[in-house]
C-alpha cells in the first residue's frame, strides 16, 4: 500500500492541526475533524486504515464513536486522552481501541505507536487477501470444499484423500451443483473420450460417497437420481 489514510478526530485544534502537519509530513493522506459524529461521516466517505481518536470532544466523544466504527470497520484506532487513570485506558481498550496515548505525548511516541498499528493492519490484510485469492479457486457446497489450485478436497475442514479421477468427477459435479449427469455424460467429460464401459463411473461414485458421506447409505451430498445419473446436491 503505497499511502495509508488517518483519521484524526480532536476538537483542540491545536494538537489536531500539528497531529496532521505532523502526519502529511511522513507521507501519511490525513483527514481531520473536531468531534466523533464528523469522524463517523468522514469514514464512510473515504478509506481510512487508521483513526487516532480524543475520548473527551462534544456532540459525540472518542468512546462512542469508537464503539459506532466497531460495528461496520476493522482498522486501527489509537485513542488520546488527557487523563492517565486506568478506567479510561481499559474502557477505550474493551470497546475496540487498539492502542492508548495519554496527552502530552511526543510525536515521535505516537508515530511509533502509527506505525507498530499500520504494520500489523497491513499483514492482516494481506493475509485476508490471500485468503480470498484462496477460496476464489474453491468450490464449496456445504460443508465439501474442492479446491482446484491444491487439488484437494476435504469435509468439515478435514482433508480426504481422493484419487484424480474421483477429483475429477467431483469438479465436475460441484461445479454444477444440482444438475443431474448420466454415467455416459460424466465419462466424456472426465476421460474426453467417447463412453463404451461406463460400470467404472459406479465404481468411482461409491467410493468417492464413502469418502465424503457421513452416512454413505443415507448421502448428503452425491445423490443417485434413479434411471437418469448422479449430481451434487446443492445445500
Amino acid at each position: 500500500m503505497n499511502q495509508y489514510h488517518i483519521l484524526v478526530v480532536e476538537d483542540d485544534l491545536q494538537i489536531q492541526e500539528g497531529l496532521a502537519i505532523y502526519l502529511r509530513n511522513q507521507g501519511y493522506k490525513v483527514f481531520a475533524c473536531s468531534n466523533g459524529i464528523e469522524g463517523l461521516e468522514i469514514i464512510d466517505k473515504e478509506e481510512i486504515h487508521l483513526a487516532i481518536v480524543d475520548i473527551m470532544m462534544p456532540k459525540m466523544d472518542g468512546i462512542s464513536m469508537t464503539m459506532r466504527l466497531r460495528e461496520k470497520y476493522d482498522f486501527p484506532v489509537i485513542m488520546l486522552s488527557a487523563k492517565s487513570e486506568d478506567i479510561d485506558k481499559i474502557t477505550g481498550l474493551n470497546i475496540g481501541a487498539d492502542d492508548y496515548v495519554t496527552k502530552p505525548f511526543t510525536p515521535m511516541e505516537l508515530l511509533a505507536r502509527v506505525n507498530s498499528q499500520l504494520r500489523r493492519y497491513s499483514k492482516y490484510l494481506q493475509a485476508i487477501e490471500q485468503h480470498n485469492e484462496k477460496k476464489e479457486n474453491t468450490i464449496v457446497i456445504g460443508g465439501l470444499e474442492l479446491n482446484e489450485d491444491t487439488v484437494e478436497v476435504s469435509v468439515d475442514g478435514s482433508l480426504i484423500k481422493v484419487t484424480p479421477m474421483e477429483f475429477k468427477i467431483l469438479q465436475l459435479l460441484m461445479k454444477n451443483a444440482g444438475k443431474v449427469f448420466s454415467a455416459e455424460e460424466i465419462y466424456e467429460r472426465v476421460w474426453n473420450e467417447r463412453a463404451v464401459n461406463t460400470d467404472t463411473i459406479m465404481v468411482h461414485v461409491r467410493n468417492i460417497r464413502e469418502k465424503i458421506e457421513i452416512n454413505p447409505k443415507e448421502p448428503k451430498y452425491l445423490k443417485v437420481v434413479w434411471g437418469i445419473g448422479y449430481k451434487i446436491e446443492k445445500q
